[in-house]
C-alpha cells in the first residue's frame, strides 16, 4: 500500500487479518493522506488523528488475542457529519462552535461493532440540502477528477475522501440522491440502502423519512462489505426491513432480467433537460447490459406529481432542523427560506405527502411487475465548477439543482434502494454515473447487475490522475 492511495475495503480488511500489515501503520498512513489532501480537497471536517490510533492500537491488541474475527477489525474508514460519533461535535455543515454527542449514532455503533476504526467525519453542505459541499463553516470540497469541480453532495466529503483513496469507504446519506450524485461525479459506486437499513438513530426518522445512510466506495463489493456492517436497527427504529446478506449476492449471475432504460426527467417545476455527454455515456451501458443478455427497453416509471409529496417532506424536514440548530444565525439565508416553507407545509400539506406514499408504492410498484431493475441516469449533468451554487438565491439555486439532478429524489420517497455506478467521463474528464433503481428490499439483485457490468468495465483500475497532493492540486 503506498501513501498516495489505499486498498479497497475487502483487501484492507484480508490484509490485516493476514498479519501483513498492522491497523496502527494502515491509520497512521490514512492520517498522512489526508493530511497531505486537506488543504487541496477539503474532504473532512473532523480528523480523528489520537483517537483513531488509539482505536487501532486497540483493534491490534484484539487481533492478536486470537478471539473471534470481527469483519472490519482495524479498517479505517470515514462517516459523513450529519452521523454522531461519540466525543465529538455534530455540525451538519452548519457554522459555530458544536458541543461534543455522548453517543455513537446507531450506524457508527455498529461499524465499531464490525471492528472499524472511524478516521474522521466528512464535510457535507448545510443540513444536506444540495449537491455541492461549500459553505462558510469549511470553505469549499473538492473534486479529486478536477479541483476546479465540485465532488458533488450532499455527501461530498465521503465521496472526495474515497476517490482520492484517503480512506477504502465511508458512510453518507441521501436525502434527495445525496450518496448517489456524488458517486456518480467521482466514479464510485454508491448505495442507497431500503429505507431503515441503516439505521439514522438517534433519529427514528430523517428529514421525514427521505434520509437514509448509505454507502461510497470503489467496487460493488466493497459497497456492500460496508453495508452490511453498518446495516440493523435500534429497537425504537420505525422502520425494520428484513436482514439482506448483500455481500453475498455480488459475484452470483442474476439471470437474464427486464430492465426498463428510463431517461425521461420525472416532473419537477422547473425545465430539466438530459445532456447529451450524459446521455450517451447511460445509453452505452444500457447497450453493455443488452449485450450480457438482458433485455432492455425504454420506458419511465409511472412518477405522475411525485414531486408534491416531497417537497412537504424535505422542507418540513429542514425546518425541524433549523429548529434545533444552536445558532440560527448563522444559518445560511437559503436554509431560512426552506425552513419558513416547511413550516408552512408541515400540518395538512405533510400528511397528505406521508399518506401519498402507500399510492406511490402501489403504481410505481405495478411497474416492477413488468421490469425488474430500471436504469437511470444519475444526473442529468457533469459536476459543476466550485462556486457556481453558492451565492445564488434559494430560487435560483433549487432551479439548477433541479435542472442538474432531476433523476434521484423519487426513490427517497418511496423508500427504495438505489445503487449508482460509474457511467465513464464526458468528452472534458469528468465522471457521471447511472443508477440502477429497484422495488422494496431488492439490495440483492442491483448489485448483481452493478457486479455484472464491473466485471466488463473494471471501473476501479481508473484513479485521478496525477494523485492530489496539497501541491499538486489546483488553486
Amino acid at each position: 500500500m503506498t501513501l498516495d492511495r489505499c486498498e479497497g475495503l475487502a483487501e484492507t480488511a484480508r490484509a490485516l487479518a493476514a498479519g501483513e500489515v498492522t491497523s496502527r501503520a494502515l491509520v497512521e498512513r490514512t492520517l498522512a493522506r489526508i493530511e497531505a489532501t486537506q488543504g487541496s480537497l477539503n474532504a473532512f471536517r473532523i480528523v480523528r488523528a489520537e483517537a483513531a490510533l488509539t482505536e487501532a492500537d486497540a483493534a491490534d491488541r484484539e487481533a492478536a488475542s486470537q478471539g473471534p474475527r470481527k469483519p472490519l477489525l482495524g479498517v479505517p474508514v470515514a462517516v459523513k457529519d450529519d452521523m454522531d460519533v461519540a466525543g465529538e461535535p455534530t455540525a451538519f455543515g452548519c457554522c459555530g462552535e458544536f458541543p461534543p454527542v455522548a453517543e455513537d449514532g446507531e450506524a457508527v455503533r455498529r461499524l465499531r461493532a464490525a471492528g472499524a476504526v472511524i478516521v474522521g467525519k466528512t464535510n457535507t453542505c448545510e443540513f444536506g440540502q444540495w449537491p455541492f459541499t461549500e459553505g462558510p463553516a469549511f470553505g469549499a470540497t473538492r473534486n479529486p477528477w478536477s479541483t476546479h469541480h465540485t465532488p458533488g453532495g450532499s455527501s461530498g466529503g465521503s465521496a472526495a475522501a474515497v476517490a482520492a483513496g484517503l480512506v477504502p469507504a465511508a458512510l453518507g446519506s441521501d436525502g434527495a440522491g445525496s450518496v448517489r450524485i456524488p458517486a456518480a461525479w467521482t466514479h464510485l459506486v454508491g448505495i442507497k440502502p431500503q429505507r431503515g437499513r441503516v439505521s439514522t438513530w438517534p433519529r427514528g426518522e430523517s428529514f421525514q423519512g427521505i434520509t437514509v445512510n448509505g454507502t461510497l466506495a470503489r467496487t460493488v463489493a466493497d459497497a456492500a462489505l460496508l453495508l452490511d456492517a453498518a446495516s440493523g436497527n435500534h429497537a425504537q427504529d420505525p422502520h425494520q426491513p428484513p436482514h439482506l446478506d448483500v455481500s453475498a449476492a455480488v459475484g452470483r449471475d442474476p439471470g437474464r432480467l427486464r430492465i426498463a432504460l428510463s431517461l425521461k426527467p420525472p416532473f419537477t417545476a422547473v425545465p430539466a433537460r438530459l445532456l447529451p455527454e450524459v446521455r450517451t455515456r447511460v445509453v452505452e451501458l444500457a447497450e453493455r447490459l443488452a449485450a450480457l443478455g438482458h433485455f432492455v427497453e425504454e420506458a419511465d416509471p409511472p412518477y405522475g406529481q411525485i414531486g408534491l409529496t416531497f417537497v412537504p417532506r424535505a422542507t418540513a424536514g429542514i425546518a425541524e432542523r433549523v429548529g434545533e440548530a444552536p445558532f440560527p444565525a448563522l444559518l445560511d439565508r437559503r436554509t431560512l427560506g426552506a425552513a419558513r416553507l416547511g413550516r408552512l407545509l408541515g400540518g395538512a400539506p405533510l400528511r397528505a405527502a406521508r399518506r401519498a406514499e402507500s399510492v406511490l408504492h402501489r403504481r410505481i410498484g405495478g411497474f416492477f411487475t413488468s421490469y425488474d431493475v430500471v436504469l437511470a441516469p444519475t444526473t442529468a449533468a457533469p459536476p459543476p465548477r466550485i462556486g457556481a451554487l453558492l451565492e445564488l438565491s434559494g430560487f435560483a439555486t433549487d432551479r439548477v439543482m433541479i435542472a442538474a439532478c432531476p433523476y434521484a429524489w423519487p426513490w427517497n420517497v418511496l423508500g427504495w434502494p438505489g445503487v449508482n455506478v460509474p457511467a465513464g467521463f464526458t468528452p472534458d474528464g469528468l465522471p457521471v454515473g447511472a443508477q440502477l433503481l429497484g422495488p422494496a428490499n431488492s439490495e440483492p439483485l442491483l448489485v448483481q447487475v452493478a457486479a455484472q457490468l464491473e466485471a466488463e468495465l473494471r471501473w476501479w483500475e481508473k484513479w485521478p490522475s496525477p494523485p492530489v497532493t496539497a501541491r499538486s492540486a489546483a488553486a
